[in-house]
């Protein structure tokens, strides 16, 4: 029975028969046990969720993760316990950092989802019962009404004035008229207006229905099991991280062969030397990079947290600032989600309206000069209809006061969105409903249906004269009216200016405005409510209303940012495509020439057209889910790393496909939020731009420390390996260079992690998809610094011993040189283009205080006694440090000098 695709297309009668049920009476006890068995719960399926330790032991399965513990199990089987236990250390850090991080943001997504409708009203056995929604069954009969949420797929059987949100599942913006009249087959499903869908929204009116679809049977369900069709691939980094780790092992294996060969060839025992050459390997990973990595992902979670961006998994921060393309949805992220009156058209002439959304702040004006209401009686008389003859208003609530912070206030739509953007615009003209009503009384309402397409009230002034005012599509409404309101006079509506008015509507609708008529009569006092076709007639036409789901303001500024940085930005939507253009003008996405594609085009296009439709298009308008994940494989296809915007039920497959998805924290629906890597918690296009320069700025600061660690890495690597082909003693003991890399590497390379972005950040192209890690001349940087680190702790460590013989004294000599050489260098690492003081010496705090207690911590191997013989160090004088200092700055002034040749 729930395979059943047809329903909007049948009678609700002959879907009542096929469903073996009872419109008056519902279904019995018996058959409502049977079907619940046959066809489970109405719930749909949920993934899996992992437990707190399944969490916790999934930062373990990293790469570089596996061969820090590979090197614990080595460093243990050497003797090395000291060297054990430290990596073990850092190995639990970097899990902890990431599992409450992980953890949390669980937690977060958790508490921002909504409830859906956990009762509903119900017929069986005659009787009318509330249950709960997952108690529903295909057959039973739902009681329908205003600002309930759909809790199955439903056949409407009767309908009053039913309108419905389907923006969760279809992208439209606007509330969608329903009947229970069938439709033809064929129809999408945004046209079938016979059809209530699990997750949408009643807004208006009521009605009942026949459940026809339930949990993964529904519309709903069949997007939820092709999320669960969809693979994640694994994120730029983690496979930029991958790369590395593995080019570190095969670094250290080189190492270790290196040194056995070496002292083998100088006469040393081979069991001695390759256990030497083991420990050296293990001591010489960078131990600290995983956790260094994770603490800098989470620093940039909680800048974003700050931001008001939710990230589920530490990885995605980077993959953000990596996207070359955004698919945004347009409704609720490029725009507000809030129906505005544009512009009011009235014999007199065009009246624009400024302000965004339900807020009462903005002005009425006519070429340019604010208009008020009192003295021009056309625009009273037109606000005072539009306000009356609405069932809706906006709400107002203020959030955030306190005795030491201001109060914000939010205006939201209670009911239509629609009429409630008819009172916002009176509201800013100096017209309220409730001062309205102080002049009129309500006696009567004609109510809006599909068939009518319009809605009358019948009121009484404080005159006792009787009016009737009327609204509606311009096309149903102008046909009834006979004369118009030119200013203050009534005229006759000649055939000459019932065309003008119907070019004025068309100018409008051409704007992708919403345009519904205005118009009124006088009541005399024998008209009666019954004679519903005699009072809405011989009317006179006060004007038109044009109104628009509005871009956010903020959203053009944050569109050319991303034009700016190379990011490739496309709009698509299930709106109309006149509509898609016209926000897409106002945002500067498109020219007016530009191409609109819609879904019946992306049905014939394939291969290289839609490789092409994608390159040249920016709007895509009338799609449904599976075009979304057509657009997102072949964008990925093309090399491209794709974002995904969106807040529906609609946008989760291709939230789940994209390289990061992105969902609305406010208007998201659970699903989408569930498929999604990030959630914006205020809606806000700006966001995401933040979050894509924190992604990069993530990125620069990784490859920054990355830079500085291998550096170091590889000067402790050089120190060795020269002083082996020298014939001398090993320069620095393992324990020593553990130091090195946990303690005198680990505390700057985290204060790089929060290093200040590049004042060109957001003014380079993406990165490309396959860059590796050390791209851009980074490898280079790391051999080149790491070589000269090396030959100066070479020298160093050879002159002492040559000098002065004492192999105590050398190796503190070179362990000194080595952390200084360091210490100096991250001040280089700070940028790839900019020299230590264009950067600003101070402009990165933690960095000094980083560097600060490093050297505070290395002073305190040499001078306190129990450190000092752990270390096997020794007190160092002035003139040892003279030297010391000298040699350690040499690196960094030979760059330095090199940088301003070469410019």
């Amino acid at each position: 029975m729930q395979t059943e695709a047809r329903w909007h297309s049948l009678d609700w009668v002959d879907c009542v028969m096929l469903l073996d049920s009872d419109a008056e009476q519902g279904l019995t006890t018996a058959a409502v046990q049977r079907r619940l068995q046959q066809f489970g719960p109405n719930r749909l399926e949920q993934a899996p969720t992992l437990s707190a330790w399944q969490i916790f032991l999934e930062q373990f399965k990293d790469f570089m993760t596996l061969v820090l513990l590979a090197a614990t199990l080595v460093s243990g089987l050497l003797g090395e316990y000291a060297d054990s236990l430290s990596i073990i250390a850092i190995v639990l850090v970097n899990a902890i950092l990431g599992f409450i991080q992980e953890y949390r943001a669980e937690q977060a997504i958790a508490a921002l989802a909504k409830l859906n409708s956990p009762h509903v009203d119900i017929r069986r056995d005659g009787r009318d019962l509330t249950v709960d929604v997952g108690e529903l069954v295909p057959g039973d009969i739902v009681y329908l009404q205003a600002g309930m949420r759909v809790p199955a797929d439903i056949r409407i059987v009767a309908a009053t004035a039913l309108e419905v949100d389907e923006a969760a599942l279809t992208g439209e913006s606007v509330p969608v008229r329903k009947s229970a009249a069938a439709v033809a087959e064929s129809v999408p499903v945004h046209d079938r207006l016979s059809m209530l869908y699990a997750g949408t929204l009643i807004t208006r009116g009521h009605g009942s229905g026949l459940v026809v679809a339930t949990g993964m049977q529904t519309e709903v369900g069949r997007i939820a099991q092709m999320l669960q069709e969809v693979e994640r691939e694994p994120t730029p980094l983690q496979v930029r991280l991958e790369q590395l780790g593995k080019y570190i092992v095969w670094g250290c294996l080189f190492v270790c062969a290196a040194v056995v060969i070496l002292g083998i060839y100088r006469g040393e025992n081979p069991t001695t030397m390759f256990l030497a050459g083991v420990s050296l390997a293990v001591a010489a990973i960078p131990e600290g990079l995983p956790a260094i990595v994770t603490i800098a992902l989470a620093i940039g979670v909680q800048r974003m947290v700050k931001a008001r961006a939710i990230v589920r998994k530490l990885p995605a921060v980077e993959t953000l600032g990596s996207s070359s393309v955004i698919c945004s949805d347009k409704t609720g992220t490029l725009t507000k989600n809030e129906m505005t009156v544009r512009r009011l058209w009235l014999a007199s002439g065009w009246v624009e309206v400024s302000g965004d959304g339900y807020a009462p702040q903005g002005e009425l004006t006519r070429h340019g000069r604010v208009l008020a209401a009192e003295h021009a009686p056309d625009l009273k008389r037109l606000l005072t209809i539009t306000t009356l003859c609405n069932s809706s208003d906006v709400i107002a609530e203020t959030i955030g006061t306190g005795p030491l912070r201001r109060g914000r206030t939010i205006y939201a739509a209670k009911g239509d969105p629609t009429e409630a953007a008819l009172v916002t615009a009176a509201a800013k003209a100096g017209i309220s409903r409730q001062g309205l009503l102080k002049e009129y009384e309500v006696i009567d309402e004609i109510p809006f249906d599909s068939e009518r397409k319009r809605m009358s009230v019948l009121t009484t002034d404080s005159a006792g004269k009787r009016w009737l005012f009327s609204k509606g599509a311009p096309e149903v409404l102008l046909p009834l009216c006979s004369h118009y309101l030119d200013g203050t006079t009534v005229r006759r509506l000649t055939p000459a200016v019932r065309q003008q008015v119907q070019e004025k509507v068309a100018e409008m609708g051409d704007a992708a405005l919403r345009v519904l008529a205005v118009a009124y009569r006088g009541i005399a006092p024998t008209e009666q409510r019954e004679q519903a076709e005699r009072l809405e007639s011989d009317l006179v036409l006060v004007g038109a209303v044009g109104m628009i789901d509005p871009p956010r303001p903020e959203a053009r500024a944050a569109l050319q940012t991303c034009r700016s940085a190379g990011i490739h930005t496309l709009m698509i939507t299930g709106d109309h495509a006149r509509t898609a253009k016209a926000i897409g003008l106002e945002l500067g996405m498109i020219n007016s020439n530009e191409r609109v594609y819609t879904g019946v085009d992306l049905d014939r296009l394939q291969g290289a057209e839609l490789a092409a439709a994608l390159r040249q298009g920016r709007i895509f308008a009338r799609v449904a889910p599976q075009h979304k994940l057509q657009i997102v494989r072949a964008l990925k296809q093309a090399g491209h790393v794709v974002a995904m915007t969106g807040d529906g039920v609609n946008d989760a497959p291709a939230l789940m496909e994209a390289d990061i998805g992105m969902a609305m924290g406010q208007t998201g629906t659970d699903v989408a939020k569930e498929a999604s890597a990030l959630v914006l918690e205020d809606d806000n296009f700006v966001t995401i731009v933040a979050a894509i320069r924190e992604g990069r700025a993530i990125y620069d600061n990784i490859r920054k420390f990355i830079r500085y660690l291998l550096s170091c890495n590889v000067g402790e690597l050089m120190t060795v390996l020269l002083t082996m082909l020298l014939r001398l003693p090993l320069p620095l003991k393992p324990l020593q260079i553990l130091w090195v890399n946990l303690v005198t590497d680990g505390l700057p390379a985290m204060a790089l992690g929060v290093e200040p972005a590049d004042p060109d950040l957001m003014q380079r192209p993406p990165r490309p998809k396959n860059e590796g890690i050390f791209a851009r001349g980074l490898g280079r940087r790391i051999l080149v610094r790491g070589t000269l680190i090396g030959v100066t702790t070479t020298f160093v460590f050879s002159s002492t011993m040559w000098c002065i013989g004492d192999l105590r004294l050398a190796r503190t000599m070179a362990f000194a040189t080595l952390v200084f050489c360091q210490l100096f260098h991250v001040f280089d690492c700070r940028s790839e283009i900019m020299g230590i003081m264009e950067k600003g010496f101070f402009t990165n705090p933690y960095l000094i205080g980083a560097v600060f207690l490093s050297s505070l911590m290395f002073l305190a191997v040499l001078y306190i006694p129990a450190l000092r013989h752990l270390f096997n160090t020794v007190a160092l004088d002035f003139e040892q440090w003279l030297v010391v200092l000298l040699a350690a700055g040499l690196p960094t002034l030979l760059i330095s000098i090199r940088r301003k040749l070469r410019r």
